[in-house]
């Protein structure tokens, strides 16, 4: 299984906008996305290259598995 590694938030928008999030509203420098199976909002900081233990933790959020994400990971 490959490493899970910090990725501009470019990445992380586009992989949890396949997940199914939808994007709700801007604040500051955090984008909020909801899913409809997740308890709370998802958010993705606007950094150069989001931590590993946020990736992590909107993983868990929405219930998206690590052959899911590596899977949406890659592209199309």
């Amino acid at each position: 299984m490959p490493h899970l590694s910090p990725t501009p938030w470019q990445t992380q928008v586009r992989v949890f906008e396949k997940y199914g999030c939808t994007f709700v509203r801007q604040s500051g420098s955090h984008l909020v996305y909801n899913h409809p199976q997740a308890k709370h909002p998802v958010i993705i900081p606007k950094y150069e290259e989001v931590l590993v233990t946020v990736i992590r933790t909107n993983m868990r959020t929405v219930g998206m598995t690590w052959e899911e994400y590596f899977e949406l990971l890659k592209g199309p």
